[in-house]
């Protein structure tokens, strides 16, 4: 059974930085393309960044390009969201999602199939 924590999640200040981490098990890491998506109340759920299974190719919205990176360590079931500049539109609910699929195949939610309970990411001005 795939289960998927995220952690780093907090309250910070316009302009701060964080680092969110989702440790996966129960699969074979390297055979899934993790991605990370956000919610925000009244939202639908938008995916940020996705990483496919060797970490060649990586994908990341408009919304955040150029102030997020996405990354992961096979070797430690583990992917990372490293988030700079961080604004009050940024805040959101942020989950980890897995594909079994070696590339980026989709960036819509409905074609991940596991998920974790997410971690609240707020933003003040």
């Amino acid at each position: 059974q795939v289960q998927l924590v995220e952690s780093g999640g907090g309250l910070v200040q316009a302009g701060d930085s964080l680092r969110l981490a989702c440790a996966a098990t129960g699969l074979t890491f390297r055979d899934y393309t993790m991605a990370w998506f956000r919610q925000a109340p009244g939202e639908y759920r938008e995916m940020v960044a996705a990483i496919n299974g060797n970490g060649g190719d990586t994908y990341y919205s408009r919304s955040v390009v150029g102030r997020v990176t996405i990354s992961r360590d096979n070797a430690k079931n583990t992917v990372y969201l490293q988030m700079n500049s961080l604004a009050p539109e940024d805040t959101a609910r942020y989950y980890c999602a897995a594909d079994l699929a070696t590339t980026i195949a989709t960036i819509h939610a409905a074609g991940y199939g596991d998920w974790g309970l997410g971690t609240q990411v707020t933003v003040s001005s």
